[in-house]
This record gives C-alpha cells, sequence and structure tokens, in this order.
C-alpha cells in the first residue's frame, strides 16, 4: 500500500509543477493517500551508472532507426553514416555522422530528422557532429542494408576500390558494360550503364540486357 506523502516519479518530459495539485485533489476524491510528484532525473543525471547506460543505448536504438533521406529504404545506422553515439561532457547526446561525401546535400535533413528522434525519445539536450576523417565508404553498407537495396531493385555495391596511388582519369562511353553488376530483378550480369548518375550522385542508371527493365546501382566509393 502506498503511503501518505509517497514521491511518484515521472519522466522529465512529461513533468508539470501543477501535477502535484491533481494528485491531490485525485486523493481527496478517491480517499486514497496524497501523493507528490517529482520529475525523473533522467539517464545523464542519473547517479547509477547502471541507468546511464540503458538511457545511453536508448539513444542509440531512435538514432539507428533514423531513415536516410535519398535511400529511405535504409536506415543511417545500415547505410554506415552513424559513427557514434556518446555523452558529451556537458551531458548532452553526441551523435557522429559521417556522410556518403563532403558535400552530400541530405547531410543537414539526416542532421535535423537525428535532433528530432532523440528530442522525441526523451534527450532534450542533443549535439550532432560531422566526422570526415576516415571518409565514408560503401563497404560500411550493412547486410541488412545490401539486401534492403536489392528488395528495391537497386543494386548494392561490390567491393570499394583501393586505389594505393595516384589515381587515373580516363573517358569512357557514355554506355558501359559491367557483367559484375547484377540485375536485382532478374539475376543476369549482362547489365550496361546508362548515365554514370541517376537520382542522386552516388547511383548510377542501368539497364538489363536480359529482361531489358532499368535499375538503380549504388557505385563502388
Amino acid at each position: 500500500m502506498t503511503r501518505p506523502g509517497a514521491a511518484v516519479t515521472v519522466p522529465a518530459a512529461l513533468f508539470d509543477a501543477g501535477l502535484d495539485a491533481v494528485l491531490a485533489e485525485a486523493a481527496r476524491d478517491t480517499g486514497g493517500p496524497a501523493l507528490r510528484a517529482v520529475p525523473d532525473a533522467g539517464p545523464v543525471a542519473a547517479a547509477d551508472g547502471a541507468r546511464a547506460g540503458d538511457g545511453l543505448e536508448l539513444a542509440r536504438v531512435a538514432a539507428s532507426a533514423v531513415r536516410d533521406p535519398e535511400l529511405p529504404m535504409l536506415t543511417l545506422a545500415d547505410l554506415g553514416v552513424l559513427r557514434s553515439v556518446a555523452y558529451g561532457e556537458d551531458g548532452a547526446v553526441e551523435v557522429a555522422l559521417t556522410p556518403t561525401y563532403s558535400g552530400c546535400p541530405a547531410l543537414a535533413e539526416m542532421r535535423a530528422e537525428t535532433v528530432r528522434a532523440l528530442h522525441e525519445a526523451g534527450f532534450p539536450e542533443v549535439r550532432v557532429v560531422t566526422v570526415l576523417d576516415p571518409p565514408w565508404s560503401t563497404d560500411w553498407i550493412s547486410e541488412a542494408g545490401r539486401r534492403a537495396l536489392a528488395e528495391h531493385h537497386i543494386a548494392p555495391p561490390g567491393p570499394a576500390p583501393r586505389p594505393s596511388g595516384p589515381v587515373p582519369l580516363t573517358l569512357s562511353p557514355t554506355r558501359t558494360a559491367a557483367p559484375e553488376v547484377a540485375c536485382p530483378l532478374c539475376g543476369s550480369g549482362r547489365t550496361e550503364e546508362i548515365s554514370r548518375f541517376s537520382a542522386t550522385s552516388c547511383r548510377a542508371l542501368r539497364r538489363c540486357l536480359a529482361c531489358r527493365e532499368p535499375f538503380e546501382h549504388v557505385k563502388e566509393i
């Protein structure tokens, strides 16, 4: 049985100083014990280290669920741009993102959606930082992310090139055959590149020579 004057802990985001009056009125109406409301300290201010760790895991889950604005079938975690989630020295949740390239136009939306997701998860102080070293690579796309791309008829990238010296620039025909890029619709390796760029700069437009269907391919970076 709850003793008179016992405290009821509520999430800080839901705490209202007027809640005490509501609880007192409810106690009078029901004849039950009087209660008082106190705000939850939250994961950052909690004295118990285990609770702080649980809060950080919740922050990681919330950040990992944010969708990429250009490839919405992928989360930022599956795409590999979510690098870390940690508490800063000031107690704010700090999220590190590595964009697919330094001029990625979707970075601003990634940052905004990450902040929004963490606010909704109960973290009022959020800071998103950009990390460019090491640079992002398509090798960072998870296996689940590669399956999601194929399920949406987008050919996932193969192993990224790792040049050890100067990178030569060569001119090539507009349409080039590349048997290693399999068609995500029929599985044939007989495909050709129609355009080096598609809806975004990180994707190319290809066509299958077997089923004749066009499809996109995430280029190896």
